[in-house]
């Protein structure tokens, strides 16, 4: 099958994966698009080898970008892959969190079916990195109903694990309790949880892969982490994981960031003080202490442009962005008005209890605009054809541009080195 047929035939399948009425349908289209994908060399893969190898320096100054796709998941991925074929970009990853599986009606097969079928029609071939991202507990439920709320999110764990996602990362910050009297009781409850969702993934996985796992120390928009904290951490989940369960290969870090920005009166962003020298000692301390590839920022997509090369010059092993490409979508010219108005006033009428004291409508609809993705998903998939291409063209020049700063411009090779089918 010629790869110009397979183009014009996987945005039939891929719709109908995303949209048919028919659960049988949908799972017979996602079916067909993994066999396509597979046929042309194109597979879900772990990061594990290439974060093992940053933990014993085989390579540096390197920060690996994961991408949170909320909505037209299809073209957005596209994009994203088209950047990467045109700088021969390996180290790059796909993600979605939680939280955003709900709010943009994204469940995991559905997820990596888009995901693949982009790479299939852009040409792509090689691994492919999709994560679950801030598989976070709910600290409330957590305190009402522990099992409860760990079953929940084993349960997601496995689905996610059946779907393709072979980097997972567990956030229990959330469980963090800096009442308590010294740092390795603050962060016990972290450790525990930590420690059993890890064992758990390790006892679903596929044979022959090694998920990458995450941990999280400070929860995103809190106080900074240190290295006091990470140690903490790190002593308490290893004692509790034991000699023989491979552990994490990263750890997730707070270090001035708050999710989507500091919202302004106008709907803008603050501007953020971001801590890099937190983040080069963290990094190093998960190097050279625990041999993981280094500490994570989050949060990070709203960040000033002059921000971002210095994310490889300080060990950061990855960083995470959502906010600033779900910006690019709704604030393009390309975006039709009338749409943007229904929406504008969908959020303001099914939200309204959402919206804090002293909110500008801006800051409300900035805030709760990521909830669109889902609300209106058929309507933005629909949007004519030149539109998307055009957003798409906007997206494909952001991704370029934060390849291009994060250094992982021609990572093809280095991917292909350490990360072993």
């Amino acid at each position: 099958m010629g790869a110009s047929i397979t183009g014009d035939r996987i945005d039939g399948l891929v719709e109908q994966a995303v949209f048919s009425a028919d659960e049988p349908v949908r799972e017979e289209n996602r079916r067909q698009i993994r066999e396509l994908a597979a046929g042309q060399g194109i597979y879900p893969a772990s990061i594990q080898g290439l974060y093992d190898a940053a933990g014993k320096g085989a390579y540096h100054n390197k920060t690996v970008p994961a991408i949170n796709v909320r909505g037209i998941t299809y073209e957005v991925a596209r994009a994203v892959f088209r950047a990467a074929l045109k700088h021969k970009v390996g180290a790059f990853i796909f993600e979605i969190a939680r939280s955003e599986m709900g709010y943009t009606k994204q469940r995991p097969a559905e997820y990596v079916t888009c995901i693949l079928a982009a790479a299939i029609k852009e040409g792509f071939q090689g691994p492919v990195f999709i994560q679950g991202d801030h598989f976070q507990m709910n600290q409330k439920r957590y305190s009402a109903d522990p099992k409860q709320e760990i079953e929940g999110m084993k349960a997601l764990i496995k689905k996610a694990v059946g779907a393709g996602f072979l980097n997972i990362d567990i956030d229990a910050s959330t469980l963090v309790d800096i009442e308590k009297e010294n740092l390795e009781q603050q962060q016990a409850e972290n450790c525990r949880v930590t420690a059993e969702m890890t064992g758990f993934i390790r006892s679903i996985e596929p044979s022959g892969v090694t998920v990458s796992v995450g941990g999280e120390i400070g929860e995103v928009g809190k106080q900074n982490s240190t290295v006091e904290d990470l140690r903490a951490f790190m002593s308490g989940y290893l004692a509790l994981l034991g000699p023989n369960v491979r552990g994490i290969s990263k750890i997730s870090v707070q270090t001035g960031t708050t999710h989507g920005g500091v919202v302004l009166p106008d709907g803008g962003i603050a501007s953020v003080e971001l801590d890099f020298d937190t983040l080069r000692e963290l990094s190093r301390a998960a190097r050279e202490e625990y041999g993981m590839g280094g500490a994570v920022q989050h949060g990070a997509s709203t960040l000033p442009d002059e921000a971002f090369h210095l994310f490889p010059e300080t060990g950061t092993v990855e960083v995470h962005l959502a906010t600033g490409f779900q910006n690019i979508i709704y604030d393009s010219p390309h975006f039709p008005q009338g749409l943007m108005e229904k929406i504008n006033t969908h959020l303001l009428e099914q939200y309204s209890d959402e919206r804090k004291s002293g909110d500008t409508e801006e800051q409300f609809l900035y805030k709760t605009r990521k909830k669109a993705f889902g609300d209106f998903k058929k309507e933005m998939w629909s949007m004519s054809p030149g539109n998307l291409k055009k957003i798409g063209e906007a997206l494909e020049e952001r991704f370029s541009y934060l390849f291009q700063k994060l250094n992982v411009f021609n990572t093809v090779e280095l991917v292909e080195k350490y990360v072993v089918e």
